[in-house]
């Protein structure tokens, strides 16, 4: 079931964003998705299916927003070396 939130927006703000309400939106919906996941909050996968979009399109969104897709330990390190 889906939600619908309502967010109070003077029309200033739009104006000098040069946004309607709907681009507003689509854009407030997006940087929240890119925001949760940079935070673990959700995944990949979640943010994708959210915003309608393929999973590697969004990734390519989060990454353009400096997102750390991929986090290498010292245990990763160890295991890719030990297979050389």
């Amino acid at each position: 079931m889906n939600r619908i939130i309502e967010i109070d927006c003077p029309p200033e703000l739009l104006i000098g964003l040069h946004l309607n309400a709907e681009r507003f939106a689509d854009y407030l919906k997006r940087q929240a998705a890119i925001s949760l996941f940079k935070e673990g909050r959700i995944s990949s996968g979640m943010a994708a299916t959210w915003l309608e979009i393929p999973r590697a399109n969004f990734l390519h969104l989060a990454w353009d927003a400096g997102a750390v897709l991929m986090e290498d330990s010292g245990d990763d390190l160890m295991r890719e070396t030990a297979l050389l």
